[in-house]
């Protein structure tokens, strides 16, 4: 299979992950919202918040260490399957995360 084919077939599938990532992402958010009804942080911050957060601090995470996960072959024709690889591996990681929160199942960071 040529490079080209395959460094398309990574990121097609980092594509799909990463819609699956945003519909889970939106029914933990939507958990967390409603649980901050309920509770309430000392620090003044609702759970919502300290969530976006979260997320918005692992997106950077993620395409950092993406990047330099693929910097060992810059420029050449292998960087965007590592980079996609990587990034999907990431993104289904913190998909089952965030399914952990929104629905209680088993999840890892």
């Amino acid at each position: 299979m040529p490079q080209q084919h395959m460094n398309y077939c990574a990121a097609e599938e980092f594509k799909a992950l990463d819609k699956t990532l945003n519909a889970v992402w939106k029914r933990a958010k939507a958990q967390v919202a409603e649980a901050d009804k309920y509770n309430q942080r000392r620090d003044g911050q609702t759970e919502s918040q300290v969530l976006l957060e979260s997320q918005r601090a692992w997106i950077k995470y993620r395409d950092l260490t993406c990047d330099i996960d693929a910097y060992q072959v810059r420029g050449g024709s292998l960087e965007p399957l590592l980079r996609s690889t990587c990034m999907s591996d990431l993104t289904e990681r913190r998909t089952r995360f965030l399914a952990y929160i929104a629905e209680g199942e088993p999840g890892e960071q």
